[in-house]
């Protein structure tokens, strides 16, 4: 797949992939980055500012953690916006998967 293709995908589904981590449990950037580092490649440098649009956005919040291995952690965590966005982008994102892969069924 050319890359520029697969770099679009990827950003394309990479808040959809956020908001799926953080309903299973609130996290801190830096492990949702290296989640999605491992399943996707997607690098840190992408995360950020995602996690701050998101915040601005209203679909998570943040609170501090003490951490043992230096300064507290910034934990994210999805609001009722954000819950509700989720099941929204999870359910548009089923549909369109599945209108692809049917077209893709009929190309071969």
């Amino acid at each position: 797949m050319p890359e520029a293709i697969e770099i679009q995908l990827k950003k394309g589904a990479l808040e959809l992939c956020v908001l799926a981590l953080l309903s299973q449990h609130d996290s801190y950037a830096y492990e949702i980055a290296s989640r999605l580092a491992d399943a996707i490649g997607m690098g840190e440098g992408t995360i950020y500012p995602l996690m701050r649009r998101l915040q601005t956005d209203g679909l998570v919040e943040t609170y501090l953690v003490e951490s043992t291995a230096g300064p507290p952690r910034k934990y994210y965590r999805l609001t009722d916006a954000g819950k509700r966005s989720f099941t929204s982008q999870k359910a548009s994102w089923r549909s369109f998967a599945g209108a692809v892969d049917d077209i893709l069924g009929e190309a071969q």
